[in-house]
């Protein structure tokens, strides 16, 4: 163990030097924060029972922020089947100005923000507050993804609409999670990309999606506090909006497949903070001395430039080796 130290994760997302090497993650499986909380805690995962058993593991762990939504507040949509493969079709509820009008759209300001209430935090440690998903997913989930397509090409009008009723209410919601002392960075989860590409066309990506995180970020900005995006997917065509027009500080999410972390890290490291990054493909299949190898070698190309966290490339979900994590994890804590 060693003790939090939420100055060091600022270091990073501030583009500096760390005095030691920083974790970052955006969820662990339940299995690790049973692993790993303290003994005597409530683990019925509810309200502050919950927030004070996933911190105390968070702690455990190494890290110096625990990860949390801020509150209640979402966009209700309809159901999907989450035992199999989820499509992005499953569940629309809008698809015409009718149905638009007809949306209850939900209040930021009626949520519960008590996550964010006087949490029971380490001395040294800060929460990590993220949405109900992005603007761009959340328009996917109410719209459906190819109806969406259709919609940007037939009817600019009212896709204009939606994502404004969307985004302006995600502004609204990270204004409010921003002004909580103890959420000290906030983070937009939003996808933007698949394998090959961005989902939308870069110009329909700007027009629709760019500008309300460019307002998402200006809010964050306003209560002094760093605005980091995990955002998975090809990206390589809206880098320079992410980095320049929005103004993020820190990037997350990064797949071997698509970009390897290092690669990110040598060639947009010196204007963005690049976090995790370890691919969880490999963190499943490489033996335990690889991902301690990779993952060191990973701080060491760090070292000296500042702006790197280590993790993995997206999450730590159940089918994640407890070993294969831990392996990556060695790689931080050694000799702390």
């Amino acid at each position: 163990m060693r003790r939090p130290d939420f100055e060091q994760f600022l270091k990073v997302v501030r583009r500096e030097e760390p005095e030691r090497p920083v974790m970052f993650e955006i969820g662990l499986n339940g299995r690790l924060i049973e692993r790993f909380a303290d003994a005597g805690l409530d683990p019925d995962w509810r309200g502050t029972a919950e927030n004070a058993y996933r911190i105390s593991a968070w702690a455990n762990l190494g890290y110096d922020y625990c990860r949390v939504v801020g509150s209640t507040f979402g966009f209700p949509a309809g159901e999907r089947d989450k035992l199999s493969s989820i499509s992005l079709n499953e569940g629309a509820i809008i698809g015409d100005r009718r149905e638009f009008e007809a949306y209850d759209w939900p209040d930021p300001e009626a949520a519960d923000y008590s996550s964010l209430e006087d949490p029971p935090l380490p001395d040294g440690m800060k929460l990590v507050a993220w949405g109900p998903g992005g603007v761009l997913e959340n328009v996917v989930r109410l719209v459906g993804f190819e109806r969406l397509c259709y919609m940007v090409a037939d009817d600019p009008e009212l896709t204009d609409d939606i994502f404004e009723a969307v985004g302006s209410r995600l502004v609204r919601y990270y204004e409010l999670c921003a002004g909580y002392e103890a959420a000290g960075a906030l983070m937009a989860n939003d996808d933007w990309g698949f394998k090959t590409q961005t989902m939308l066309a870069p110009r329909d990506m700007r027009r629709y999606v760019v500008p309300w995180h460019r307002r998402i970020v200006a809010a964050i900005h306003s209560a002094g506090k760093p605005a980091l995006l995990h955002c998975c997917g090809n990206l390589d065509a809206v880098m320079e909006d992410i980095i320049e027009t929005i103004g993020y500080d820190a990037k997350h999410s990064f797949e071997d497949a698509i970009c390897p972390v290092e690669d990110a890290y040598e060639r947009w490291g010196d204007r963005i903070a690049i976090l995790g990054g370890i691919d969880v493909d490999f963190l499943c299949r490489a033996e335990e001395a690889e991902i301690t190898t990779r993952s060191r070698a990973m701080l060491d190309r760090a070292a000296g430039r500042g702006g790197y966290a280590l993790g993995s490339g997206n999450s730590v979900p159940e089918y994640v080796p407890d070993e294969g994590y831990l392996a990556m994890r060695q790689a931080a804590l050694e000799g702390y």
